[in-house]
């Protein structure tokens, strides 16, 4: 407790998706543990390596990395192995004394692995699912087990928008009473208008996203040259890579648009401000979405939006900061008309300062900091006790899911057999950077008083 009465708590973010790798997930675990540090909190990240990055590293803020040795196997996954992680995983929890495992992302097998021997060692565990998923195809069936599974013993969980909590509950069958919703934010410090405000005389329409089927890539493919056709003034960026680039490709060559859209390929994080601010309208064409942070780092950049009403994009913006459209090419393109139209009376600067009212990581902290609250106070389990919850996953799949945390309880064990948990060195405390740089202001400040 600190002297405001506040529990502090010793965290462990797990994830495959950190850290040089870029995207929504990477920057909610950032962001949210800099603000939990400065909560005061103790904060540790757990993902794999990336490249030659391996061991322990410590970034921004004094937040400390584990960048365990496992490969990437899929997508920046690592290869599914259920009980081969646990002997790290428990030396890492036992090292920084941590009290509650957060996990992200339910396509992260390692999160999936580092939940399951957190629960099966006694530690309160929370998750935080980022995307929505479908109920038919057979990727999303699968997925939805393995989140069933995952669920099934969770203490608390946390979607972004109101929508992933219903697609969640939906899928994993999880208690609604659980789930809290939490949304995603934007450092509008770092996504800051252009000081000048660009001229309408040629409308700049930026798109920024992973160039993938699930990004709407094609939507954009047929989207571009038919917005291109009707406003002879308007150009296009398109920033981002993936396999759908040559599709992209091939439609500029096809209608000789090379002077009208330009292809940056893939950006790099640092300079997605300034591409951002080179344009007047934000183009999203996901074809599902939980919530997009790239909507939020345009706004806070004054940039009006116009995007597909999918998933849980509803939820991000007022109505007047952008312009909604079904995921077909004629109503996309109606939308752009309207955005195109609105313009004139769109003031980048105050759209900026809304978006700094609106979202703030500060606040995602202190709402995740209730969650973990939540989370401390559920009653402590035993083996026996928590079986039942897997039992009520399927006739075939709940006898699979008791087995499997038999096993890992036996392995559990052995592992307390051949390393005693007392064996293990618990690591020092270092406070997070600001705090240590505070209190050698402070104590600076003392001394020259004294003098």
């Amino acid at each position: 407790m600190d002297a405001q009465g506040r529990r502090k708590h010793r965290v462990l973010m797990v994830s495959d998706f950190f850290f040089p790798n870029f995207g929504g997930v990477e920057s909610h675990i950032y962001y949210l543990s800099q603000c939990l540090l400065k909560l005061g909190h103790k904060v540790v990240v757990m993902t794999h390596a990336y490249r030659k990055r391996s061991g322990v590293r410590y970034v921004t803020g004094g937040l400390k990395v584990y960048y365990v040795p496992w490969k990437p196997f899929l997508m920046q996954n690592t290869l599914p192995t259920l009980f081969l992680t646990f002997p790290i995983v428990r030396t890492i929890l036992i090292r920084e004394k941590i009290s509650v495992v957060h996990g992200h992302q339910a396509f992260s097998t390692l999160c999936h692995e580092a939940l399951m021997h957190a629960r099966t060692m006694g530690y309160k565990v929370v998750f935080t699912d980022h995307s929505l998923y479908g109920f038919a195809d057979a990727g999303s069936i699968h997925m939805n087990k393995v989140l069933q599974f995952t669920l099934a013993d969770i203490d608390q969980a946390i979607c972004v928008s109101h929508t992933s909590k219903e697609n969640t509950v939906l899928r994993s069958g999880i208690s609604p009473q659980k789930v809290f919703m939490v949304p995603n934010a934007v450092d509008t410090a770092m996504f800051t208008p252009s000081p000048e405000r660009l001229s309408c005389d040629e409308i700049v329409i930026v798109v920024i996203s992973r160039l993938v089927y699930r990004k709407g890539a094609d939507l954009l493919v047929e989207v571009i040259p038919e917005v291109c056709r009707l406003f002879p003034k308007v150009r296009f960026i398109v920033g981002g890579d993936g396999p759908k680039r040559v599709r992209l490709e091939e439609m500029r060559e096809k209608f000789s648009l090379q002077d009208r859209v330009q292809m940056l390929g893939a950006v790099p994080h640092a300079q997605v401000r300034s591409v951002l601010i080179s344009g007047h309208i934000f183009l999203n064409s996901s074809l599902t979405e939980a919530f997009c942070i790239a909507i939020l780092e345009a706004a806070s950049c004054g940039l009006l939006t116009v995007s597909t009403r999918v998933g849980g994009v509803p939820e991000v913006l007022p109505d007047d900061m952008v312009v909604l459209a079904e995921p077909a090419p004629e109503d996309m393109v109606r939308a752009v008309k309207k955005a195109i139209d609105m313009l004139p009376g769109i003031d980048p600067q105050v759209m900026h300062l809304r978006m700094k009212k609106l979202y703030s990581w500060d606040d995602v902290a202190k709402r995740t900091e209730i969650v973990y609250d939540r989370a401390m106070q559920s009653p402590k389990t035993d083996l026996l006790e928590r079986l039942p919850r897997y039992l009520r996953c399927g006739a075939w799949a709940g006898k699979l899911f008791c087995l499997v945390m038999i096993i890992n309880y036996l392995l559990w064990c052995l592992l307390e057999y051949l390393q005693p948990a007392e064996a293990i060195e618990e690591v020092p405390d270092i406070g997070p950077v600001h705090a240590r740089l505070e209190s050698v202001d402070d104590m600076c400040g003392n001394q020259g008083k004294g003098n």
